[in-house]
């Protein structure tokens, strides 16, 4: 049998290759991950095992499993950023801990995570007062806002939904988290954090930008942002002020 010949074309992603490495229970992240469907950008997706429920207990856990679940992204490719995408398990499990796991394991110049993106953005728009809204139990919110003061941020307002399950947290409304956005963002912050990637957030960030007259950020938003700026991509459209920057 003869074979047809075939010439091999450029990599899709010519502009930049990007992976993303998401909680199995993570229902949002990858659908507001369409902002990076634009020519010549590679977006690739894996899944690490993940609880449940957000404890300081699930969270760590993720370490073990992260390794496995970055040599699941495309072997054959090298990628100009990796996400890590869980704002809470970055600071469990730490920063440089999920760069060197994710590093071992995979062809990749940078690795990122919600976390630093979210102090990125805030040095990027010169944020040194910040309100914070997360869904997550005390055990959880209380070091995240901890680990902003670490990086010299004033976390100078805090608000939870209080919630454990990841299902219903995939579920509050967009209006729901506007309304706490605006609760704990009226007063003397310099921008305002949603924190979980598995919030539904980039239908309102615009609005709440407009009626608190400041950035608003995101986990999604914070981690796209930064990993574009990270593969050098200057140009992208997405929610917010932070994208202009």
């Amino acid at each position: 049998m003869s074979h047809f010949p075939y010439e091999l074309g450029p990599a899709i992603g010519h502009r930049a290759t990007l992976g993303l490495v998401v909680l199995q229970s993570d229902e949002t992240i990858e659908q507001e991950a369409a902002l990076f469907n634009q020519p010549g950008l590679a977006r690739y997706v894996s899944r690490v095992p993940s609880g449940a429920e957000v404890t300081t207990e699930t969270l760590k856990a993720m370490e073990a499993e992260l390794p496995q679940a970055a040599a699941l992204l495309p072997p054959s490719v090298s990628f100009d950023v990796i996400g890590y995408g869980c704002t809470s398990g970055s600071m469990a499990i730490g920063p440089e801990r999920v760069a060197s796991l994710i590093q071992g394991a995979t062809d990749v110049a940078r690795v990122t995570n919600p976390l630093t993106a979210g102090i990125a953005a805030c040095d990027a728009l010169g944020v040194k007062r910040l309100a914070v809204l997360t869904p997550y139990i005390d055990s959880v919110s209380q070091p995240l806002c901890g680990a902003f003061e670490a990086a010299g941020i004033t976390v100078s307002g805090h608000l939870s939904f209080g919630e454990e399950s990841e299902a219903k947290v995939a579920r509050i409304a967009p209006a729901s988290i506007a309304e706490g956005a605006l609760a704990v963002g009226a007063g003397d912050h310099d921008a305002v954090f949603l924190s979980c990637t598995n919030l539904q957030c980039f239908s309102v960030i615009d609005r709440l930008e407009q009626q608190l007259g400041k950035p608003v950020l995101s986990s999604n938003q914070v981690l796209f942002w930064h990993m574009a700026r990270l593969a050098g991509i200057t140009e992208l459209p997405g929610p917010g002020q932070l994208f202009q920057h």
